[in-house]
């Protein structure tokens, strides 16, 4: 069981960061990705040096940790314009996602799961589109969807936190 003081620890953070991201969206993205390219070039690392210690799939190791030193190296170096590359990029795979997860739905409901999963298959689809339709436009409201989604789900985790207690 996790202890309630660590789940309000995480619920303050959380908190936190979404209202940073809603009051200055630019500079807290800016700082966010920063430290995710860091985390990727660290990370990207410590794959390549976990081949000396364990050599099962050292392929997919060495492959995983020059990405993670690329993707990290970019990052860090073009900090302006990294957090609308990684915000699009993650809107795309989400657009993808949800047509995916969509299709996946529909094809479900007719084989007898109801139409409800068929209803929400075809919302998840629509939705998939509207984001690969307007990434750019996505990728910008990515910092405040983001910092609502943190100030929401930090104040559930304090308000656990103290009926954990």
């Amino acid at each position: 069981m996790v202890p309630w003081w660590l789940v309000l620890l995480e619920g303050i953070a959380l908190a936190i960061l979404g209202l940073l991201l809603v009051l200055k969206p630019a500079m807290s993205s800016i700082i966010l990705i920063q430290f995710m390219g860091i985390y990727w070039f660290v990370g990207g690392i410590f794959k390549i040096v976990s081949i000396f210690i364990d050599r099962s799939i050292w392929g997919w190791k060495l492959l995983a940790g020059i990405l993670g030193i690329m993707a990290g190296i970019i990052v860090i170096n073009h900090p302006l314009w990294s957090p609308l590359v990684v915000y699009a990029t993650l809107v795309i795979i989400l657009g993808i996602e949800g047509i995916i997860y969509g299709a996946i739905g529909i094809l479900q409901a007719f084989q007898g799961a109801g139409w409800g999963a068929g209803l929400l298959g075809a919302v998840s689809v629509v939705f998939g589109i509207i984001l690969l339709v307007n990434y750019g436009a996505a990728a910008v409201w990515m910092p405040w969807t983001l910092g609502i989604l943190g100030l929401v789900g930090g104040i559930a985790a304090i308000v656990m936190a103290f009926r954990l207690k």
